[in-house]
C-alpha cells in the first residue's frame, strides 16, 4: 500500500456519520468498553480481549490507544486489512447508488462478481449461489448434496464447516456438536488424509465428500501429497460430489486463488466466504458441470444473499488482488515466515501454506503464547494446544513479518514463565 493510500485510508468521517458518533466513538477505556459489553450481549464468546477502534493496512488499535499487528485478519477475512480504499470506496458508492433489491431482482455487482468467481475456479459450466456466510455456503452443498437422490455425506474427522445445524453435522469435531445432538442423519466421518478409510467409507449411496484442502480449525493441518486427487478418482469412480470447502483457503489465502489449483484436481462443489468480502459479509456455492443444476427455482433462497454492497466489495477485493500483485506477496512473505523461524526450544517449526499458517509449539501453551504476543502487540489465535494460527492480510510486507519474528522469542520466553 502506498503512502497515499494509506493517507486516504485514514481521511476524516464524512459529516452526515457525525451524528452516530457518540454511540460508537465514546471515549472510554477498554475496560468500561468491556463492561458495557458484558451487560449487553451474549456469553457466547466469553470476555473479548480487547475492543477495537480503528484499523489501518496491517494494524489495528484498540480503545485504550495500544497498536497490534494483526496477524490473524479477522479469521483470514480482512484479505485486504483495514480501510483499504479501494475497497471502502466501492462500498460507499454501491450503497450510495444501490443498497438491497431482494432476489426477487438482480443488479449489475452481483452478476459482475458470479461472472468473476466462474473465470477463478476455472469452470465455464459453472454457476454460483451468494449467502452471507460460509456456514450458509456449506448448507447450500449440503442441500445440493441431498438433491442427488443420495443420502449418505462422508466429511473428515477435524473438519470444521460452520455452526448452522447442517454445516455442524459435517463438521468433525464432536465437542462442539455434542449439545446440539442429534445432527441432520446421514454424515459419516473418516480421518483426514487417509485416502483408503475415505475409499472405505464412499458406497453407491454416498451423495458427497466434503473436505477442506486444509484444515484450518484443526490447526492449519496439510493432508499428504495426493490426498486431493485420490478423492476425486474415489468419488468419480462412485458417481458422488466433490465438496471442496474453501472458506478459509481461498481468495489468495495460500497463494493461489483457489488451494485447489495446486492439485489439479476440479471440483463438483467449491463454497467460499471470508476472504472474498474483505470484511463485508458474503459467502458463495459454485457449482461446477452437472451440480451447478442442482438446485432450480424454488429449492433454496437467502433474502440477503449476492447484495449489491456485498457484491461490490468481492470484485473489489478480487481486482486488489489481481492489480497489487498480492498472491505473489502472499507465497513471498509466507515463505520468509516459514523459512526464517527463529530457534527456540518451544518452537517445533511452521506448517501450511501462503499465509494460512500454524506455529507449531513443544508444549501445550497455545492459549499463554497468544496472551504474550497480544500483550506484545501481534494478534495470533491459539487454534489448538500446541498451534498457533497466523492468517494475517494478503498485503503483509516482508517487514512486517520480520517484525514478528524478530518478537517471537521474547513472546515465547514470557509464555513458557507463565
Amino acid at each position: 500500500m502506498t503512502s497515499h493510500d494509506l493517507e486516504m485510508s485514514g481521511r476524516a468521517t464524512p459529516p452526515q456519520a457525525t451524528e452516530l458518533s457518540a454511540l460508537t466513538n465514546a471515549a472510554l477505556s477498554g475496560d468500561a468498553w468491556l463492561d458495557r459489553y458484558a451487560g449487553a450481549l451474549m456469553t457466547t464468546f466469553g470476555r473479548p480481549a480487547r475492543v477495537l477502534v480503528r484499523g489501518e493496512g496491517c494494524y489495528v488499535w484498540d480503545a485504550d490507544g495500544k497498536r497490534y499487528l494483526d496477524l490473524l485478519g479477522g479469521l483470514a477475512v480482512n484479505s485486504l486489512g483495514h480501510a483499504h480504499p479501494l475497497l471502502t470506496s466501492a462500498i460507499t458508492a454501491q450503497l450510495a447508488t444501490l443498497g438491497h433489491v431482494s432476489n426477487f431482482f438482480a443488479s449489475g455487482p452481483q452478476i459482475a462478481l458470479a461472472e468473476r468467481l466462474i473465470d477463478l475456479v476455472g469452470g465455464s459450466t459453472a454457476r454460483v449461489f451468494f449467502t452471507n456466510s460460509g456456514a450458509e455456503a456449506n448448507e447450500t452443498a449440503f442441500k445440493m448434496a441431498r438433491r442427488t437422490g443420495r443420502s449418505k455425506i462422508v466429511a473428515a474427522e477435524g473438519g470444521f464447516h460452520g455452526r448452522t445445524m447442517g454445516a455442524l453435522a459435517l463438521t468433525g469435531k464432536p465437542s462442539i456438536r455434542a449439545a446440539f445432538e442429534p445432527m441432520p442423519p446421514g454424515v459419516v466421518h473418516v480421518p483426514y488424509g487417509d485416502a483408503a478409510a475415505l475409499a472405505d467409507a464412499v458406497d453407491a449411496d454416498t451423495a458427497a465428500v466434503v473436505l477442506e484442502p486444509i484444515q484450518g480449525e484443526a490447526g492449519v493441518r496439510v493432508p499428504p501429497a495426493g490426498y486431493l486427487a485420490a478423492a476425486r478418482e474415489i468419488t468419480d469412480r462412485r458417481g458422488t460430489l466433490l465438496v471442496l470447502d474453501e472458506v478459509q483457503t481461498g481468495v489468495g489465502r495460500t497463494g493461489e486463488w483457489f488451494a485447489f489449483h495446486r492439485t489439479g484436481v476440479v471440483p463438483d462443489v467449491v463454497t467460499v466466504a471470508k476472504g472474498l468480502g474483505g470484511g463485508i459479509p458474503i459467502g458463495a456455492c459454485v457449482g461446477i458441470g452437472p451440480a451447478a443444476g442442482l438446485l432450480g427455482p424454488g429449492s433454496h433462497g437467502t433474502t440477503f444473499g449476492g447484495n449489491p454492497v456485498a457484491a461490490a466489495a468481492g470484485l473489489a477485493v478480487l481486482h486488489a488482488i489481481e492489480r497489487d500483485g498480492l498472491l505473489a506477496n502472499v507465497r513471498q512473505v509466507g515463505k520468509r515466515l516459514r523459512t526464517d523461524v527463529p530457534a527456540h526450544p518451544l518452537l517445533a517449526g511452521l506448517r501450511g501454506e501462503g499465509l494460512l499458517l500454524a506455529i507449531e509449539l513443544t508444549e501445550p501453551v497455545a492459549d499463554k503464547v497468544a496472551q504474550a504476543a497480544l500483550d506484545a502487540g501481534f494478534i495470533v489465535n491459539a487454534v489448538a494446544a500446541a498451534a498457533i494460527r497466523l492468517a494475517p492480510p494478503l498485503i503483509l510486507t516482508d517487514h512486517q513479518a520480520q517484525e514478528f519474528l524478530g518478537a517471537l522469542p521474547g513472546i515465547l520466553d514470557v509464555a513458557r514463565k507463565e
